[in-house]
């Protein structure tokens, strides 16, 4: 049979059994998203447990942004799998020494977590619309009350409580997912390239940087969108947010790095003819260049001047889509960039990525756009504004 991924040695010499590179695509889609919707999560918990006030105006949408992406987040594993019912075994005989096996159980908490928080930050919302509204959308928003109709202030100060205790529980929930995914990668010692201790920081950290990044684009845009004025003191919050998170996740993969080149074990030749070869524009220009340190400047520079208004703005939109693309190269060249680099240290392999089939590009544009198109929708529900929600 046609195998999916196509493969060419690049240099040197592989064994036969080495010659397909097994994770594709969807399993570069699948951290990028987890990632996101630890970064979107975080934003949430610094306005309803640290008391972040300029965050406000962004904290239910951050809510519902992590619920969205966390509703795809399997989709990526299961396109992958030859056959996805099989991965209901995850849940019913799981394997407890498998890092894998623990991810149905993170995800299922996680996302009732989510939607029980969405239901206490939007209780006041529902209730108004289940006695205001009549039809269909009248009959669903009474159904979401619960046949709970109090709005009394003791009772949003019981909802406040509860949003608080669930953001709290949700802290180690989002970034104990995200994070497990680097401990996969960093656990598999047979791969030069992710074998490192620092593998599960440095997930995480770009995660954080990512989805504050994602919440940066969407506020910009749902503002021009339903033309209202930006917060400037929101937009600088985030932008705070990302230029620290940024400098430890740089410095993090610097040191990540330098640790797999210092050790000088058995591959280093052929990690390092890698990476001044292929790995060049993808790591170096993209990923660090172009993606980290050109926003990092950026933001640094607006910081120094003090920067304001549509200069601000723009600023800040256009470091928030290079720090995506910093991120996502990220998530490549470690899931691809891994496999490409034989087990024996001798040779390297090609990816070439297919436009159609389960796990092309096609598929994995979808994967990303979709969850976006979910969130459209779901503020249509659940209008996340300042003024709409408590």
């Amino acid at each position: 049979m046609e195998p999916l991924i196509h493969y060419a040695p690049y240099i040197g010499w592989v064994y036969p059994n080495e010659t397909v590179i097994e994770w594709s695509i969807a399993i570069v889609v699948y951290p990028y998203i987890t990632g996101l919707v630890a970064g979107a999560f975080t934003v949430s918990s610094l306005y309803q447990v640290f008391g972040f006030q300029r965050l406000k105006p962004v904290a239910h949408l951050a809510l519902l942004t992590s619920l969205c992406f966390m509703i795809f987040v399997p989709l990526p594993l299961l396109l992958h799998l030859g056959h996805p019912e099989r991965a209901f075994n995850n849940l019913l005989t799981p394997h407890w020494t498998s890092a894998m096996a623990m991810f149905g159980y993170f995800a299922t908490f996680y996302i009732v977590l989510l939607m029980v928080e969405t239901w206490f930050a939007f209780r006041p919302f529902v209730v108004e619309q289940a006695q205001t509204r009549k039809g269909l959308p009248g009959a669903a928003y009474r159904l979401l009350t619960l046949g709970s109709y109090d709005v009394s202030e003791k009772a949003l100060s019981y909802d406040r409580k509860w949003i608080f205790w669930l953001a709290i529980a949700g802290i180690p929930g989002a970034h104990g997912l995200h994070g497990y995914v680097g401990f996969v990668f960093g656990s598999l010692k047979s791969r030069e390239w992710w074998s490192s201790d620092l593998m599960p920081v440095v997930f995480l950290f770009s995660a954080i940087i990512s989805g504050v990044a994602l919440l940066i684009v969407l506020y910009v845009v749902s503002c021009w969108l339903r033309r209202i004025t930006i917060d400037l003191a929101c937009l600088k919050g985030l932008a705070y947010t990302v230029w620290g998170f940024i400098m430890v996740a740089l410095l993090l993969e610097g040191l990540e790095f330098a640790n797999i080149i210092y050790k000088g074990r058995e591959g280093v030749q052929m990690i390092i003819a890698y990476v001044n070869g292929p790995l060049l524009i993808p790591y170096f220009v993209l990923q660090f260049g172009i993606g980290a340190i050109l926003p990092l400047l950026w933001l640094s520079y607006m910081i120094w001047r003090g920067t304001t208004g549509k200069a601000l703005i723009t600023g800040v939109t256009l470091s928030a889509c290079l720090v995506l693309l910093s991120v996502f190269m990220m998530r490549w060249n470690v899931v691809i960039g891994g496999q490409e680099i034989s087990k024996t240290g001798k040779g390297l392999l090609t990816y070439h990525l297919p436009f159609f089939g389960h796990e092309g590009l096609v598929v994995a544009i979808i994967l990303l756009l979709a969850p976006l198109a979910t969130l459209f929708a779901l503020t249509r529900f659940f209008p996340p504004w300042e003024d709409k929600a408590a």
